[in-house]
């Protein structure tokens, strides 16, 4: 049962505070100036013709 506490003190802790960062820069990263050519690039991959 030790080990089930210290990774559940961890999750709520330290993996909270990872998650949180990660969550935060995929916003960043998205919503960054350059973005917005990209993802209309990638939007139309499914209409170019082979």
């Amino acid at each position: 049962m030790e080990t089930y506490t210290a990774m559940r003190h961890f999750a709520d802790s330290w993996g909270l505070l990872a998650m949180t960062l990660f969550f935060l820069g995929v916003v960043l990263f998205i919503f960054r100036p350059g973005a917005k050519k990209s993802a209309a690039q990638a939007s139309a991959i499914p209409l170019n013709e082979d």
